[in-house]
C-alpha cells in the first residue's frame, strides 16, 4: 500500500470531525442574519441597512501574540479563542461600529480535537457576548510546520457604522479629558517579555502562587481580555464623546495619539491610578524602565474614553452604573 496523506501528518477524517463540532459551536451565535450552516466554500451573511443612510463596513484582523505559549504551558485553551474576538470587538467599536460577523484562523502542526473544539468554544463565547455571529473560519494542518503541540489564531471581524457617526477623533479638541476603564490584566499584549521576566529571569514556575496574586501566575497570565462592548454602546451617540482607544501594544499614548487632530498631544497623569500587581511584578523582577513599561503594556487600563471636559462627571456616572470602574487619566493638550 503506497503513502497516504495521514502518513504525511495530515489527517482529512480528524480534521472533518473537527470541522462537525466546530460546526455545532458556531451554530450557539447565529442570528436571523446567518443563512447558511458551516461547511460551504463561504459564508453567507444578510445585512439589513434599512435603518442606515449610509452604511460603512468597517472590518479588522489580529491574533493574540505569544499569549499562546501561556495556553500551551497550562494546557488550558478555552480562554485565548475568547481574547481574540474581544480584542477585534473592542478594535472596531472605537470608531462607533457595531460587530456583525466573525471569521476564525486556527493553524496547527498536528490536529487534536480537543483543543480545536476548545478553542473554538472561547470564539464562540466572546461572539455571543457581543452579539457577534462566528460564521465561518479554516483549520488548517501543517505537519513540521509548528512544534509539537502548538498553534497559531487569527479572527477577522466585520462590522458596520452610519457614516455621520464614525468616531475618528477629529473632533478631538484641548482640554478633552481621558477616562480610563481597567483592564483585567494584561489582556493580548506585551507577553514576550512578561515571558523573558517571569519565567527566565525569575524562573516562576506556570503553577506558581505569588504574594499578592490571587491565583496562581499562569491564571494570572490568562486572565481574559475583556470585552467593553456595552460601555460602548452607552456611550457613543453621545454628542461629548470625541474618541474612543483600544489600549493594545504601544500602550495608553500610542493607542490614543493616533486619534489626536495635528498639533494637540496628550498628557498622562501616571499617578493617578494604581496598575495591578502583575504590571509591577514584571518591571521590579525584571529591571524594566518606566518608558518601556508605557509603551508595551496597558498598565490596568484597557479602554479610554476621550470626553468633553464638562461632562466628565455624567461620563463617568454612566460608565459606573454599568459597573465599570471610569478614572481620569490625563487630558488633551
Amino acid at each position: 500500500m503506497g503513502i497516504s496523506y495521514k502518513d504525511a501528518g495530515v489527517d482529512i477524517t480528524a480534521g472533518d470531525q473537527s470541522v462537525k463540532k466546530i460546526a455545532k459551536l458556531a451554530k450557539t451565535t447565529f442570528n436571523e442574519n446567518v443563512i447558511r450552516d458551516i461547511g460551504l466554500f463561504g459564508s453567507f451573511y444578510q445585512i439589513d441597512f434599512s435603518n442606515y443612510h449610509q452604511p460603512i463596513l468597517v472590518s479588522s484582523v489580529d491574533g493574540v501574540g505569544t499569549k499562546l505559549k501561556i495556553a500551551f504551558m497550562t494546557g488550558k485553551h478555552d480562554t485565548v479563542g475568547e481574547d481574540l474576538v474581544n480584542h477585534c470587538v473592542n478594535d472596531i467599536m472605537t470608531s462607533g461600529a457595531e460587530p456583525l460577523f466573525f471569521l476564525d484562523y486556527i493553524a496547527v502542526g498536528k490536529l487534536d480535537q480537543h483543543i480545536v473544539v476548545k478553542l473554538v468554544e472561547g470564539m464562540a463565547r466572546g461572539c455571543r457576548n457581543a452579539n457577534c455571529a462566528l460564521i465561518g473560519g479554516e483549520t488548517a494542518e501543517m505537519p513540521d510546520f509548528y512544534q509539537q503541540n502548538e498553534y497559531d489564531i487569527s479572527g477577522t471581524i466585520v462590522g458596520v457604522v452610519e457614516r455621520e457617526r464614525i468616531i475618528d477623533g477629529s473632533r478631538i479638541g484641548r482640554g478633552d479629558v481621558l477616562i480610563g476603564l481597567p483592564s483585567s490584566g494584561l489582556h493580548t499584549n506585551g507577553y514576550s517579555l512578561a515571558r523573558k521576566v517571569l519565567f527566565e529571569i525569575a524562573a516562576f514556575h506556570i503553577d506558581q502562587h505569588i504574594d499578592g496574586l490571587s491565583c496562581p501566575i499562569g491564571e494570572e497570565l490568562l486572565k481574559v481580555h475583556s470585552c467593553y462592548r456595552n460601555s460602548i454602546l452607552a456611550m457613543k451617540d453621545l454628542p461629548f464623546l470625541h474618541g474612543m482607544s483600544h489600549i493594545t501594544g504601544g500602550g495608553i499614548v500610542g493607542n490614543s495619539s493616533r486619534l489626536l487632530p495635528e498639533g494637540l498631544s496628550l498628557n498622562i497623569d501616571w499617578n493617578n491610578w494604581d496598575p495591578p500587581l502583575i504590571f509591577k511584578l514584571i518591571q521590579q523582577l525584571g529591571n524594566v524602565d518606566d518608558e518601556e513599561m508605557r509603551r508595551t503594556f496597558n498598565l490596568g487600563v484597557g479602554f479610554v474614553f476621550i470626553v468633553d471636559q464638562k461632562q466628565v462627571q455624567e461620563t463617568i456616572t454612566i460608565l459606573t452604573s454599568l459597573q465599570e470602574k471610569p478614572f481620569i487619566i490625563g487630558e488633551v493638550c
